[in-house]
Order: C-alpha cells, then structure tokens, then sequence
C-alpha cells in the first residue's frame, strides 16, 4: 500500500504539468492569444496612453515574451524551489525556500491567493451545506427503492426522481426566485446574495426583545415536536393519514393566502391544500418508519414555528446566523436537487444488484434477518459506485456551481473561473486550473484508499 501511495504522488507532478501546459497552450493560440493589447481592447484611450499601458503590462507580466518563456515563468512562481528574480526581471539566483507565488490577476490586479481566500470559502460553505444533505436523501430513497422493488413506493420516487433529474438547474433557479423571492408571489427569501449589510452590525445569534417569546418558541417547538412523533409511531395509519393531511391542508390554504390579492383565485384555494393533503397522506401512509419520521418532525418544526410566530408580541433580530441561512436556503435547495435525483437512482441500481447476488442467498439462507443482510452485508458492497462519485466532491468545492453562483449572485469560485477565462486572466485561469487538478486527483486518490476499506477483496500490495 505504501508503495502504491507514493507512485500515485509522484504521477501527480506530471499529470499536474499537463493539465496546466494544455490550459495555457489553448489560452495562447486563441485568437488573440495572451498579449498586452488584449487586455487594453474595448477601452477609449489615446495612443499614447494604450502604449504606457500595452508597455506596463508587458514588463509586469512579461507578455512580450515568447509563449513557452511564460509558461516556464509561471511555474516556476508557483512552485516553492526555484530560481529567483530580482527587480529588473533578471535572474539572480536558485533558492530552496522562495514560496509559491501565484502572481496577480490582470482583472482585479490584485494577487490570486487574496482573491481564492475571499472566494473560496463561500463555495467550500454551499458545498459542505448541500453534499450532506444530498447523500443523506439518497441513501434513504435509494435503499429503500432496492429493498421495495416493483411496489407502490420504488414506482413513485422513481418517478419523482426522474422529474427532478430533468428540469434544468437554470430553470429551477429562476423559477425558484421568480415565485419565492418576488413580491408578486411570495417573497419569503431573499433575490440574491448571502448576507444584509444591515445584519453585518447586529448580533450573531438571533435576538428576540422579549424572553417571553423564547419561552413561547421553545414550548411551541417542544409540544410539537412531541405530538407529531407520537403520533408518527402510531400503528394506526387511518390517524395518521388523517392528522397530516388536515395539518397540510391548512398550510397549504395559509400559502394561498399568503399571496397578494391579485394572485389569488378560486381555484387555487381548492387545488393548493387538496395537493397538500395527497402528498401529506403519501408520506404519513408509508411504511418506511424513518422516511415517515421525517416528514412528521420537519411539519413538527414548521407548526411549531408558525404558532410561536403568531403568539409572539415583542420584536426581534435574525441576527448574522439566520440571516446566512435564510440567503442560502434557496441556493442549497438549487445546488442540491439534481445530485440527489441522480445518486438516489445510482444507490437503487447498486443495492438491487447485490441483493440478488449469491452472498446475499446464502446469508438468508443461514438464517441472518433481512435487516442484518442488508445493512451489513449487502449495503458495504454497494457502497463502491457511490465512492466513484465521491471523489469528485474535493474538485466540486473549489469549482462550485457556476450557474447558481450566477442566477444567486453569488461570488464564488464557480463565478470567479467564468469570469477568469472570459477576460483571458491567464495567472488566475492557470491557478484556479492547478488547484482544481490537485483537487482532483487528490479525490481519486482518496476514492482508491476507501475501496480497500469497503471491500476487502480489493488489495494494492
């Protein structure tokens, strides 16, 4: 295994040349390729002052030079040993210490590593808040779907997730600003952006002017909470079907009515809760007790939110805590929906495949229960094509989205990388290129060593 690790590190280097040399070579024989004037096109300047400024970037960033001599230039910024230069552009000798420097931007003018450290923790925060959410209801439907095969519930989420797999991330975006965050709708989120400048001076923590209101939103919450699950473990499943399809039917009427006058209509009074009401009696008929748990506990939290609302007398602040989560609820649903329409379908295929397996038969056959077969024996073999996706989630986070980043307006790494190769920023495109491949190929890498933990058939010696 140590053998295998440290061949696999050192092909990085390589590979790592490769990809950025293929980057720079495209960006060079563009039309126009990687010159001072490109960067000075478009502007209204006298020639006096389109030279100055052709002749200040070109000694800045040697662009009068031949493309192999940048190229050569560029990585020997970035890379930690090298030969060091002095003022004048002239070598003046080889250090072992001189640090990796990845330039400045021709864009921005400012270096790279400010403009990744202001960028990047914003991607890394949409990623980290949606990859959890998208495994977590993949596995559930999908090993449900293997397990149900051919019932009334495998033929349902597949179908569901067939729809959601099918609409367009750009569509869902604009539809979900177009109906959530406009004021001829409901405007319960906001348009764009991850934070208030008003909110940058309150308080962290939400902040309420009255603790009989904190009082109120915890015994709501608490009550709630308990009669929902209660009741969500009742063997009689008529009470269920029937306590949350009225719960939903009046939510959906209170959204109805949440609509301004003008958007409201007959038929959507009677169509709206009647829709509620179906799928509420769907998610509290089914069998799948944890599934049903949590359909019950998320209804749980929003009555429970919506009467302490109503009771509450005092005012209070959101605070920088909610006011973040409030800007990110739609782009996380956004980010979130279509992995999960494709990794559920991807878990059911890998689960159904080893549940008709020969292993499978015989650990029923000695006599193992189902739930024992599956969990332990069949779910770790299963879990192999769901590593391969995986590995690309290190490269995701620093890639991000680049089409929620661009309907949320959002300034992330996905934004940053369009915008980079639009205006020909070679220090910045060939940065956030080096970076995306270590990433990358640190995923692989990653993926490798979990499939000798998942599978104890698989051996690198």
């Amino acid at each position: 295994m140590l053998t295998y690790l440290i061949r696999r590190v050192l092909l990085m280097v390589p590979t790592l040349l490769g990809i950025t040399l293929v980057v720079f070579v495209v960006m060079a024989s563009s039309p126009g390729g990687i010159s001072a004037q490109s960067l000075v096109e478009g502007q209204n300047l006298d020639p006096e002052a389109k030279q100055e400024i052709e002749a200040y970037y070109n000694r800045l960033y040697g662009l009068d030079d031949p493309p192999y001599l940048q190229y050569l230039r560029w990585l020997n910024n970035v890379s930690p040993i090298g030969f060091v230069f002095d003022e004048e552009n002239k070598m003046s000798g080889f250090s072992f210490s001189k640090g990796a420097d990845f330039g400045r931007s021709f864009r921005y003018g400012r270096p790279v590593t400010d403009l990744l450290a202001e960028r990047v923790p914003i991607t890394v925060l949409l990623n980290v808040l949606s990859i959890p959410l998208v495994y977590m209801f993949a596995l559930l439907v999908g090993v449900r779907a293997a397990v149900e095969r051919g019932r009334s519930f495998d033929v349902s989420s597949g179908i569901v997730m067939l729809a959601l797999w099918s609409v367009p991330t750009m569509l869902a975006g604009v539809m979900l600003i177009g109906f959530f965050a406009n004021q001829q709708y409901w405007h319960w989120f906001p348009t764009a952006g991850l934070s208030d400048r008003l909110v940058l001076d309150q308080v962290f923590l939400p902040h309420w002017s009255s603790l009989w209101d904190v009082g109120l939103l915890f015994i709501c919450l608490v009550l709630s909470v308990a009669l929902f699950m209660s009741i969500a473990r009742s063997g009689s499943k008529p009470l269920r079907i029937v306590f949350l399809a009225l719960c939903w039917t009046v939510l959906g009427y209170m959204m109805v009515e949440a609509l301004p006058q003008t958007q409201q209509s007959l038929t959507l009074f009677v169509l709206m809760p009647i829709l509620f009401a179906l799928l509420a009696g769907w998610l509290a008929s089914t069998d799948y007790l944890l599934m049903r748990q949590l359909g019950f506990l998320s209804s749980a939290l929003l009555v429970g939110l919506l009467l302490a609302v109503y009771g509450m007398q005092g005012s209070w602040l959101r605070g920088f805590l909610f006011d973040r989560l409030w800007h990110l609820a739609l782009p996380v649903l956004c980010l979130s929906y279509g992995g999960f329409a494709g990794l559920a379908k991807l878990t059911r295929t890998s689960v159904l495949e080893n549940l008709l397996s020969d292993y499978a038969r015989t650990a029923r056959a000695k006599g193992l229960a189902e739930s024992v077969v599956l969990w332990r024996h069949v779910f770790r073999n299963s879990l192999l094509p769901l590593i391969t996706v995986a590995a690309s989630l290190l490269p995701s986070l620093l890639a991000g989205s680049i089409i929620v980043e661009s309907i949320f307006s959002i300034e992330g790494m996905g934004k940053l990388a369009v915008e980079a190769v639009q205006t020909r920023d070679r220090e910045l495109v060939l940065s956030i290129t080096l970076i995306g491949g270590m990433l990358t190929l640190l995923g692989y890498l990653l993926a490798d060593l979990l499939y000798a933990l998942a599978d104890p058939r698989v051996s690198y010696d």
